[in-house]
């Protein structure tokens, strides 16, 4: 068994992202525990911001000069999901939308063609878990509602370009607890965290039983 996951977060300690990602991650070890683990952490080991308008301007102008190290990154990055069996993704909202470095990775994991609307869907129906965080509230009646563009995004490109089953745990409000202003928030975010934790875990054996049956 193989699991791939991918970290978005900027930090690496007291990411709720992450550490949704690490509940659903022990939970799938747990049912396999002699599967390996491929990390892909997107803050730890960027990828190079203009890779990808070098790539398709290459592709399209013949004048323009070659990227050879575009191909290289291209077939690392869809091995390390074309050999897994299941996906923990996990993705914070930022400034609303989606973080930057993920956007570079899609980008440039779409590259290869295999994985774009015309290719023929090689990761359809492989099971992932989505975790995600967002400072705020977004739900419907909230001052921001409407305001993340994150989420859509994820469960589209996820699900409907990649072609995952996608399985979404999830906590809001997670600066309820340094944003004074945001005091009187701090025990729904608590059992939003918990909640998000819970959901985490059950999709992590959920995916780990859709893989081994």
């Amino acid at each position: 068994m193989h699991l791939f996951r991918l970290d978005a977060s900027i930090r690496t300690t007291g990411s709720v992202s992450r550490a949704l990602a690490d509940t659903a991650e022990q939970a799938w070890l747990a049912e396999h525990p002699d599967a390996v683990v491929t990390r892909r952490d997107l803050v730890a080991d960027p990828l190079p911001a203009d890779l990808w308008p070098k790539a398709v301007l290459s592709a399209l102008d013949p004048s323009a000069p070659p990227v050879p190290q575009a191909q290289a990154v291209v077939e690392r990055l869809s091995a390390e999901l074309l050999d897994a069996d299941a996906y923990v993704f996990a993705v914070p909202l930022y400034n609303w939308g989606v973080p930057a470095h993920f956007k570079t990775w899609i980008d440039v994991v779409l590259l290869n063609q295999a994985f774009g609307a015309a290719g023929d869907r090689p990761l359809a129906g492989r099971p992932a878990v989505l975790a995600m965080s967002r400072g705020g509230g977004y739900g419907p009646g909230t001052p921001k509602e409407g305001w993340d563009h994150n989420s859509p995004y994820l469960k589209r490109v996820l699900a409907e370009v990649l072609h995952l089953d996608v399985h979404v745990a999830e906590a809001e409000l997670t600066l309820a607890d340094v944003n004074p202003a945001m005091a009187p928030l701090r025990g729904l975010a608590a059992d939003l965290l918990k909640a998000g934790h819970e959901s985490a875990a059950a999709h992590g054996r959920r995916v780990a039983d859709l893989v081994r049956a």
